[in-house]
């Protein structure tokens, strides 16, 4: 069983549990697991704006370097963008220094292989297993130590990608974005400005501390009212490491990331471009999602949540688009994984072909009524729950009430020390009630507490 490695990498809260000894190992394995048949290897590397990303990063990189790699350093840069300039660089290998939509005292380490995918569970035990065997590496010396090499611009490379995806102007259009003090704050009202639109940009000074912290798309009621505030077309809301979009309305109305995945298939299907007729969710993905793609013939396919099975999935079957309700979504045309701007570049691409207003775009879609309730429990115990019997008999009672007419997920959080109860319905005074006698039982039975 693996120890180190989550659904996304390593992560941990900084300089207690993911410290600077241990990025330095992950750095010395990483390296030498992805790279082993490599002479002289190159590896890129990233982070967000966490003030603890600086320490990590020093770590990490004089790791890589201690087994021969050289490093090539990007600094502040979203993930995807990573994953995009690992493949344009072709180098052997990237990492990104961050902890997404976790709060700023939390941080990550993620590796990439050389075409921009993440890594398959068999690398991530390989690298795991070099660590906690503390096995011997090699150590070279001389000229054969690892070196840093500084690029140009690799911002503006990553930039100039994404401008490529799209192929309108969006002169005219009035936009609000909530970088939530992260990796896109600079980046992100550049690329819409180039293309035309009035940007207004906010929570896009990051000092290390305020990544993520009421802001971003983690709290979508923000972007919501600075809209209707600013009399905007549209909102655009990512997270720390820009990876996930939550947009809204021109009335402030919420845009998660079904209704995105709905408009965006629906756009590409018109196109002649929806491969194999399918779009890929998870199955957290709203219900409503699956009969707004079903009244235009295209099939909804339900993976594991995580990123990473959609991708799987993706990836077996050349799928064109996948993605999460939480505004993951993945153009496996353009990225290897989920990019907030490339996706608000084509929400947008959407809307200005159609000549619709926003909120008539994503009407196209009906949210089911939905329900999730976070219990916060020891991590070691997360996945526990179903081994209470007063927890699996709430879980079954609301199943049963429910019957073919809603649904009840009840999982552990693959990132956080969290047990998410989700469940859908036609009421929500009545899923609300089955939801939060299931977290109750919780709370008695696990010690637990639920997250308001």
């Amino acid at each position: 069983m693996k120890k180190l490695f989550g659904t996304d990498g390593v992560r941990g809260v900084a300089n207690s549990e993911l410290t600077a000894e241990l990025a330095y190992e992950l750095g010395r394995a990483g390296a030498f697991v992805l790279t082993s048949a490599i002479h002289k290897p190159r590896i890129l590397v990233g982070r967000d704006t966490r003030v603890s990303g600086h320490m990590l990063e020093a770590a990490l990189i004089a790791g890589i370097m201690s087994v021969g790699a050289d490093v090539i350093p990007v600094g502040v840069i979203p993930t995807p963008g990573i994953a995009f300039l690992t493949r344009y660089y072709s180098c052997d290998a990237g990492v990104m220094i961050s902890a997404s939509h976790n709060p700023m005292e939390d941080n990550g380490i993620k590796f990439f292989d050389a075409y921009g995918y993440k890594l398959p569970d068999a690398l991530e035990e390989r690298i795991e297993k070099i660590i906690l065997e503390k096995q011997e590496l090699p150590r070279p010396t001389g000229e054969n130590l690892g070196r840093l090499i500084k690029l140009k611009n690799p911002k503006r490379d990553y930039m100039d990608f994404l401008l490529e995806t799209i192929d309108v102007r969006l002169d005219g259009l009035k936009l609000v974005l909530d970088c939530a003090n992260g990796a896109s704050s600079e980046i992100a009202p550049r690329l819409f400005e180039e293309l035309g639109a009035e940007v207004l940009p906010f929570y896009n000074n990051p000092d290390g501390h305020n990544i993520n912290k009421n802001c971003g798309s983690t709290h979508p009621d923000r972007i919501s009212e600075l809209v209707v505030e600013q009399g905007a077309d549209a909102g655009l809301a990512f997270d720390g490491d820009a990876d996930r979009l939550i947009a809204c309305d021109e009335r402030g109305g919420e845009i998660d990331g079904d209704h995105i995945l709905a408009v965006c298939a629906l756009a590409l299907n018109k196109e002649g471009k929806l491969a194999g007729n399918t779009v890929v969710g998870t199955v957290m993905s709203n219900m409503g999602l699956e009969k707004a793609l079903k009244q235009q013939n295209i099939q909804l396919e339900k993976t594991g949540v995580g990123d990473r099975y959609v991708l799987e999935q993706m990836l077996a079957h050349k799928y064109t688009i996948g993605g999460e309700k939480s505004g993951h979504i993945i153009f496996l045309n353009y990225n290897t994984t989920g990019d907030g701007m490339l996706s608000a570049l084509q929400l947008l691409r959407a809307k200005v072909k159609s000549g619709l207003e926003m909120s008539k775009l994503v009407s196209v879609m009906r949210n089911m009524p939905q329900v999730i309730v976070n219990v916060m429990v020891d991590n070691a115990a997360k996945n526990n729950f179903s081994e209470y019997p007063e927890i699996a008999e709430a879980i079954s009672e609301a199943e049963l009430r429910l019957g073919d007419k809603g649904r009840v997920l009840v999982r552990a959080s693959g990132t956080e020390p969290l047990i998410r109860i989700m469940i859908e319905g036609e009421n929500k005074g009545e899923i609300n009630a089955l939801a939060l006698n299931i977290a109750e039982k919780m709370v008695k039975a696990m010690n637990a507490k639920i997250k308001k």
